[in-house]
């Protein structure tokens, strides 16, 4: 008989930073939850020293039942999640090419959770595994079919963790059977997604091979012609790793808003004080944003509802009435009163007369891996 999983600690392990959360799973009730910072700059000298450091931030238990990991890329290997052994393992160090920031610390945390809680099981919970579903049709790109073949080369898709979560709240929300619902989620922070969601599986998403892809970001540029980017290359004389650079932390709200960080509040202040550029900002985000939701609604074949989460969708009333204003054609008509005040918390921002209901959901990705830690275990 396996021994009940009730205390699971989440470790989300980062380049630099190491977040985690413990949980009581009977009750899914958050125990605690800290950051560790400065990994290798100042602060611990590696994950290993992290945990540690996490160790006596919980008191040095002992009663931890299991540990679920977030790693960014499961490729085509791992379409859900899965114990973290010997051989799993082995796979995950040949996703490495596809998230060479992300993945060889998110590996390292597990590693270091090996030594540190001995005997307690790993749990890997992919960003990219709920988006597996995808048709052929939405997941490749229209390219020569030996990069797919040869190297991977395809959409994958990203918060998958928060898509999974706000998708199974909608069905519960809704009063539907989960193969039953059909959603637009917008998952939209600093780093943004969509995802189209039919019969309770995901058949797009914005995001592609990498976390570049889709919507307007904090400081992503979002969908381009690639043309564009050689062109600047060439008239610039930039590396790839310039490049690189350019298109994932120099572009987006911040590089359109002048603002650095790119940061949504900050934006929607300067643009209420006349900031041409942080109101251009926001209509781009706003624009890019609606233009997805339309094409989504079409090939869920008319959603439940849309569903607004993360750090903008959650709190930014600003944000979200721009998006939700463009979306007339659909048959939704923002409330504003209730746009105005919903801050966190679940609540309807269209008029009741609406075709389609707007819906906020807050995320929890922590307790999502936890379920999943739970749920892998008990096969």
């Amino acid at each position: 008989m396996k021994k009940a999983i009730r205390k699971v600690l989440v470790v989300n392990s980062g380049s630099s930073s190491l977040k985690y959360q413990l949980f009581d799973m009977e009750t899914e009730t958050r125990l605690a939850k800290g950051l560790v910072e400065r990994i290798g700059a100042g602060g611990p000298k590696n994950h290993a020293e992290a945990l540690w450091q996490v160790v006596e931030d919980l008191g040095h238990p002992t009663n931890i039942d299991a540990i679920g990991h977030r790693v960014l890329h499961g490729g085509e290997i791992f379409k859900d999640s899965v114990v973290a052994n010997k051989t799993n393992l082995a796979k995950m160090q040949r996703l490495v090419k596809f998230g060479p920031l992300h993945m060889p610390a998110n590996l390292g945390g597990i590693e270091a959770c090996e030594k540190i809680f001995k005997g307690v099981p790993n749990v890997a919970v992919f960003d990219t595994a709920f988006h597996q579903t995808m048709p052929e049709c939405a997941a490749l790109y229209a390219i020569d079919p030996k990069f797919y073949t040869k190297y991977g080369v395809r959409k994958y898709g990203f918060h998958g963790t928060s898509h999974k979560f706000v998708t199974m709240a909608a069905a519960k929300y809704l009063g539907k059977p989960l193969s039953k619902v059909n959603l637009v989620t917008c998952h939209l922070g600093n780093g943004s997604s969509l995802a189209a969601i039919k019969h309770g599986e995901v058949v797009d998403t914005t995001m592609g091979l990498t976390p570049l892809a889709g919507l307007v970001m904090g400081t992503r540029c979002g969908d381009i012609d690639p043309a564009a980017v050689l062109f600047m290359m060439k008239e610039e004389h930039l590396t790839i790793d310039e490049t690189d650079t350019l298109l994932n932390k120099k572009s987006g709200l911040q590089a359109v808003s002048g603002v650095a960080g790119g940061d949504c509040r900050d934006i929607c202040s300067r643009a209420d004080a006349g900031d041409a550029r942080c109101e251009l900002a926001l209509e781009m985000m706003a624009y890019r944003t609606a233009l997805y939701i339309g094409a989504y609604n079409t090939i869920v074949g008319g959603a439940d509802a849309i569903i607004m989460t993360g750090g903008i969708g959650e709190n930014s009333s600003e944000a979200r009435e721009r998006i939700i204003s463009r979306l007339g054609a659909l048959g939704i008509k923002l409330n504003k009163r209730a746009n105005a005040k919903t801050r966190g918390v679940v609540a309807v921002l269209s008029t009741r007369d609406s075709k389609i209901p707007v819906v906020v959901l807050p995320t929890n990705e922590e307790l999502m891996i936890a379920r999943d830690t739970v749920r892998v275990l008990a096969k």
